[in-house]
């Protein structure tokens, strides 16, 4: 099968979204210029560099009820937002967060979620989440989008304090399967980090060259 996106596909649901998984899911917390706290899931997400350390979370279109989404407003306007990790016991909380509510209505009390103060911004953090990575704004980047209307933003920041709960690491390494970070894949399914496997990486011998 092969078919040009920008003429639909050919399959009853769209099967791009479906094609690049898993996805990591960004669940991103921001505190907006009122006081007002917002959660929601970005499933374009990831870490994009190492030194100084950053990551990025992508928003597509506008928010239901007008102007950016909460999350890329509340970064842009605060400078700071926060990444919780997602897990397999907060799957639901996760995706309640997901709702397309008015501006003014606080995701984690909608949740049921628990705040917790961070250390180096002011954004609060999901207690329930094992890990969260505190980050400072540093920019914006608006890519191509058929409807000027309805922007695709993308948003860097540097991650400034790290938080990972103790029973998490063995050995001094994260555990996964103690973790269990779920992921997005496409249409309505997602996928837990229940099973791990190592690889090391090749050294190049000169002597291979010919």
């Amino acid at each position: 099968m092969f078919y040009e996106p920008k003429h639909g596909a050919p399959l009853p649901h769209d099967p791009l979204n479906a094609i690049v998984v898993p996805r990591p899911i960004g669940w991103v917390s921001t505190l907006n210029a009122m006081g007002t706290s917002n959660l929601a899931p970005y499933s374009f997400f990831n870490a994009v560099a190492y030194h100084p350390p950053q990551v990025m979370f992508s928003a597509t279109t506008n928010h239901s009820y007008g102007g950016l989404k909460d999350a890329v407003a509340d970064a842009q306007s605060t400078g700071e937002f926060v990444i919780n990790v997602a897990t397999w016991e907060l799957r639901e909380q996760m995706n309640a967060s997901s709702v397309a509510a008015p501006h003014d209505v606080d995701e984690f009390s909608y949740c049921g979620l628990t705040k917790e103060d961070s250390i180096l911004v002011n954004c609060p953090r999901v207690a329930e989440s094992p890990i969260h990575l505190e980050c400072r704004y540093v920019q914006s980047l608006s890519v191509l989008s058929d409807d000027v209307t309805a922007p695709n933003t993308v948003v860097f920041g540097e991650v400034i304090g790290v938080h990972i709960k103790d029973e998490l690491l063995t050995d001094g390494k994260i555990d996964f399967l103690k973790m269990r970070a779920i992921g997005r894949l496409g249409y309505l399914e997602y996928v837990e980090v229940n099973n791990t496997f190592s690889m090391a990486r090749p050294n190049w011998d000169e002597g291979n060259q010919t």
